[in-house]
């Protein structure tokens, strides 16, 4: 899980998630083309940053081990096990609700039996499970803001806020748990890459593929999309516009996304 400043799309955020009408709908199933997420009692709702992470995160060194860090509802647990065919996968979240939620909608899809939700603080998890048989993909779409700033709903400031995991405790345990040849994927803000990337360097993780998201292409960039690896290579930079206006998707984002987003 990660860090970074607040922000005003953040404030509309929780204006919205706090609407009455917002409520009402979180509360029906979010349909994905091979599954459907309840997210009612979670209280970070689905957003664009799990998918991309789950659409993005490369597995083509066919990992047979998947670790997915603060799973939330599970979205990057079951695109995971839909996109692989990881006999092994370990979504993790402590927050008690988010749990409950997540193993119902992993024993209600096509794929529960591969997927295991261990409910504990990542220190914990790290601590007893650094010695057991490593992972070949971490992944982790960790909570963002690092300022004083709160939202009054403790789940979601605890789902939301890097005091929760901090960008260092996820690096380091990363590298206890990850295997020889095994990536880190998460996805943090732009303004958090550099801070990132010199984290990794303490525990001998390097960046191999960074991607840049820009809402449009006249936006400044607002997130970074980052594997990590023991490899210690020249990263692949490129960036990834997803608007060309308002809901007008550009074809990189459609293609990004296609197996899960049903109008797309």
């Amino acid at each position: 899980m990660s860090a970074v400043e607040r922000s005003a799309s953040q404030e509309i955020l929780n204006k919205v998630q706090d609407d009455p009408n917002y409520k009402k709908m979180s509360s029906k199933p979010f349909k994905f083309k091979q599954f459907s997420i309840d997210q009612d009692r979670c209280a970070m709702k689905i957003g664009t940053d799990g998918v991309l992470l789950g659409a993005w995160s490369s597995l083509g060194h066919h990992p047979e081990g998947i670790l997915d860090i603060g799973t939330g509802t599970g979205l990057i647990a079951l695109m995971m096990a839909q996109r692989s065919d990881a006999s092994l996968i370990d979504p993790l979240e402590i927050e008690d609700n988010a749990y409950e939620q997540a193993v119902e909608n992993f024993e209600k899809s096509d794929w529960g039996d591969r997927l295991f939700c261990y409910h504990a603080g990542f220190d914990e998890f790290v601590e007893e499970m650094q010695d057991e048989e490593k992972y070949d993909l971490i992944i982790s779409n960790p909570p963002f803001y690092s300022e004083d700033y709160k939202t009054g709903n403790e789940n979601r400031d605890q789902a939301r806020f890097s005091d929760a995991l901090p960008m260092a405790q996820l690096i380091e345990g990363a590298s206890l748990l990850l295997s020889n040849n095994g990536n880190l994927d998460i996805i943090i803000p732009f303004s958090e890459e550099i801070n990132a990337i010199e984290i990794g360097k303490n525990y001998n993780l390097f960046p191999g593929k960074i991607t840049r998201v820009r809402g449009t292409k006249e936006s400044p960039i607002k997130r970074s999309l980052i594997s990590f690896s023991f490899k210690k290579t020249n990263p692949k930079i490129d960036e990834l516009v997803l608007e060309i206006s308002r809901h007008n998707y550009t074809e990189e984002f459609r293609e990004l996304v296609k197996e899960f987003y049903l109008n797309l």
